[in-house]
């Protein structure tokens, strides 16, 4: 895939965030769900027996919001806002989508913008994602019929869609009904095993004390205690979070979150002041997802939590990495972390500095001799986890290897969006062929930033010089003001086609790794799916 099929791929991903609000706002609804969908919607829809016309499809949190939004924006529905968070909620939790059905797609959800999606087939990529994420209809399930009114919606809604790329070298028309209609029915139906056996299942409250751990590029890893406890109405909770980054700096804050289709948890929370959202696909006793800023939300990163008292489990150590003939500090995230601490061969464990059942933080020294590669950890029945013992760094990636970042600013209502990078260092193996299938990946390691310009026009345009600017300790990437910009050629804005390069030193050694980045347009629209 060259840089031009990239873009194309990935700049339905490059939107912000309209937000499934969890604080009620003032002037809740007074009707139920049912109530607003009898009184409200069939003045438009029409029913057919017990249902309403148009409504025989599953979505997620978001999916139901775009249609409801649309509903109003569109076609003027007499909704409140309250009254869209009730109807979201009621169809979430009663046409919604299984856990296994939401997972392919669920980098969608939580914000993952730099994602290069991998399309089942060609066909769909051309005919339904290449104006919008194919993650939007994939988090869809839809009867044969209502597929087809989708093919209709979109000629209708976007007239010229038959006309532009991918769509004036093809009879559109007939491929949309003829070929993806059964292919989307096939693949995305309305009637599903998972969803019944979803459905059948009685939920698991996420109510308790919970371990929590992640990493955050640009800041690091952190650790902590969630508490969430059952808030005022069904499925409404109260959380708190209590923990520290790996330097050592309080993480503390507490919010509002809701619980969509018994497992789709969506959480406000202000961080050390920072207005921040969760989005986690929650397990019984376990969750995982991601952590943002609100307006930022290429702003974060993964989290992981497991419910304390559920059992032994290890969900991270940090760093995951050490260096043969080197002492370091290594904390194990976890819960039920009782029991000896085992670590691999070459390994001494020189003193235990804190112990609790969610945290283990030791110092150990790794011989010069010891076993090199990934190794593993454990503490009493907990499942190990992997710790790379390493000599030596053999070449360094720089990831995502491919982002986009935003102008923006200059007083408007579009904020820029950063490029955020790491430096992952590799072993090339007993072999020491890097690119050989030998090679292993040691973690992220600290490494000086700079960008350079990607190609000869790059260079010509001084792309470096208007972009924007990278924070040489972090690899944070943040561009410049959207334009026009008077000192660039045609005064045109301030995108920019760059590499960010990571230069990490090695003994004598210089190693060097290369992210393409970028620097493009403003986000000018705000779909809770891209």
């Amino acid at each position: 895939m060259n840089w031009k099929q990239k873009i194309r791929s990935l700049a339905p991903l490059g939107v912000a965030l309209a937000w499934l609000a969890v604080t009620p706002a003032a002037g809740a609804a007074t009707l139920s769900a049912q109530d607003i969908i009898n009184t409200k919607c069939v003045t438009c829809h029409t029913r057919q027996g017990d249902q309403v016309n148009r409504l025989q499809q599953r979505k997620t949190p978001e999916g139901w919001l775009m249609t409801l939004t649309r509903m109003r924006t569109m076609h003027g529905a007499d909704l409140t806002t309250e009254e869209v968070r009730t109807v979201v909620k009621h169809l979430a939790d009663t046409q919604g989508l299984a856990p296994s059905e939401a997972q392919p797609a669920r980098y969608a959800m939580e914000r993952r913008l730099n994602t290069i999606e991998q399309h089942k087939t060609e066909q769909f990529g051309q005919m339904c994602a290449r104006c919008h994420s194919g993650a939007r209809v994939e988090l869809q399930r839809r009867p044969m019929a209502e597929w087809e009114h989708l093919v209709h919606f979109h000629v209708g809604q976007f007239p010229t869609l038959e006309y532009q790329a991918l769509g004036r070298d093809r009879d559109w028309v007939n491929i949309a009904f003829k070929e993806m209609v059964p292919y989307l029915t096939k693949h995305y139906p309305y009637e599903s095993k998972a969803w019944t056996d979803w459905k059948a299942l009685a939920p698991v409250s996420p109510a308790g004390r919970w371990t929590v751990a992640g990493h955050w590029p640009g800041k690091g890893s952190y650790a902590g205690v969630m508490e969430v406890a059952a808030g005022a109405s069904a499925d409404r909770y109260t959380v708190a979070f209590d923990g520290a980054w790996a330097d050592g700096s309080a993480m503390k804050g507490s919010g509002q979150a809701l619980v969509y289709t018994g497992y789709e948890w969506r959480a406000d929370i202000d961080i050390g002041g920072a207005k921040m959202r969760q989005v986690l696909a929650l397990d019984g006793d376990r969750a995982s997802g991601r952590l943002f800023e609100r307006e930022h939300d290429e702003i974060g990163g993964d989290l992981t939590a497991a419910r304390q008292g559920s059992g032994a489990r290890v969900l991270a150590l940090q760093p995951a990495h050490i260096r043969a003939g080197e002492t370091a500090t290594l904390r194990i995230v976890g819960t039920g972390l009782d029991g000896e601490v085992k670590l691999p061969k070459g390994l001494t464990l020189i003193e235990t500095i804190s112990r609790d059942q969610q945290q283990v933080v030791l110092k150990v020294a790794a011989a010069k001799s010891a076993p090199k590669g990934l190794k593993p950890v454990s503490v009493g029945v907990a499942p190990t986890a992997t710790l790379a013992v390493y000599d030596r760094i053999d070449y360094v990636k720089v990831t995502p290897d491919y982002a986009i970042g935003r102008v923006g600013g200059n007083g408007g209502s579009t904020p820029v969006v950063q490029g955020r990078f790491e430096a992952i260092a590799h072993s090339a193996g007993p072999d020491r062929k890097p690119g050989t299938k030998d090679d292993w990946a040691i973690g992220v390691v600290p490494a000086k930033w700079s960008v350079e310009p990607f190609d000869d026009t790059a260079k010509a345009e001084k792309d470096v010089e208007f972009a924007g600017l990278m924070n040489t300790d972090t690899g944070v990437f943040t561009p410049g003001g959207a334009g026009p910009n008077p000192k660039r050629r045609m005064s045109t804005n301030n995108a920019g086609n760059l590499n960010a390069v990571a230069t990490v030193t090695e003994g004598k050694k210089t190693l060097t790794g290369k992210g393409h980045f970028i620097v493009t347009v403003q986000r000018w629209n705000n779909p809770p799916l891209p």
